[in-house]
């Protein structure tokens, strides 16, 4: 028992302003809530709609990234990185399939 109360502390250690930062993010990651119009275990429907809202919201308020920040938060929680980097890319070039801004 004593093993295990050495291993934790009770004091907070000191924090560097990038360090709290970080923190602060990581605290505040959340994944894309349940959409029952994807119920199967196969995401890859729900990952699109969600990349799509992304851009819709960035469409509607001129690109604002706070107001759609949310959106973007939930694809990148649900969907492959690789997947959001070929969109990505795809966007800049102009051959994106889904919401064009």
């Amino acid at each position: 028992m004593s093993k295990i109360n050495k291993i934790f502390s009770d004091k907070i250690p000191e924090l560097s302003e990038k360090e709290e930062d970080l923190l602060h993010q990581v605290k505040n990651v959340r994944t894309t809530p349940r959409d029952q119009r994807f119920p199967s275990q196969n995401q890859a429907l729900h990952c699109w709609n969600r990349y799509n809202e992304w851009l819709l919201c960035m469409k509607q308020t001129g690109s604002d990234d706070d107001k759609c920040q949310v959106y973007r938060q939930w694809s990148v929680s649900i969907c492959p990185n690789d997947w959001l980097e070929n969109w990505d890319e795809a966007r800049e070039e102009g051959r994106f399939m889904g919401v064009k801004i």
